[in-house]
């Protein structure tokens, strides 16, 4: 689905030919992260005072390690997207833009990668 009028599709016009998906892009991480969050807050607050043992069998219900890993995606891409746009707007040389969007983009994803990997480790450890 295009948002752009037919004669800026023909001249080739818009950022870079893909403002509008990094939009709905962050728009849609952003509607996700909602009942996410709401989820998790409203489940960490049940938790208070709790040993080791029952975190651990909280993480490892099947529910709770799929809503944690969504979470985990959806909000280190939504914060990777919304520092891409901070960086392209207030960073001027190219070359430290460029460095600098694949370095955040590098860090997000060894962050979700290394938080996925303890999820999955919790959760099937019996």
């Amino acid at each position: 689905m295009s948002m752009r009028t037919p004669l800026a599709r023909v001249k080739g016009l818009g950022a870079a030919k893909e403002g509008v998906g990094h939009w709905w892009h962050q728009r849609l991480t952003a509607l996700a992260l909602v009942p996410l969050t709401v989820w998790f807050c409203l489940a960490i607050a049940r938790l208070p005072g709790s040993d080791h043992a029952t975190l651990v069998a909280w993480i490892a219900a099947p529910f709770n390690a799929v809503l944690l890993v969504a979470l985990i995606i959806a909000g280190l891409y939504h914060g990777y997207l919304g520092v891409q746009v901070v960086l392209e707007d207030y960073v001027h040389p190219h070359w430290a833009r460029t460095t600098l969007i694949v370095v955040s983009g590098f860090g997000a994803f060894l962050l979700a990668l290394g938080a996925i990997f303890v999820v999955l480790q919790l959760a099937f450890e019996n």
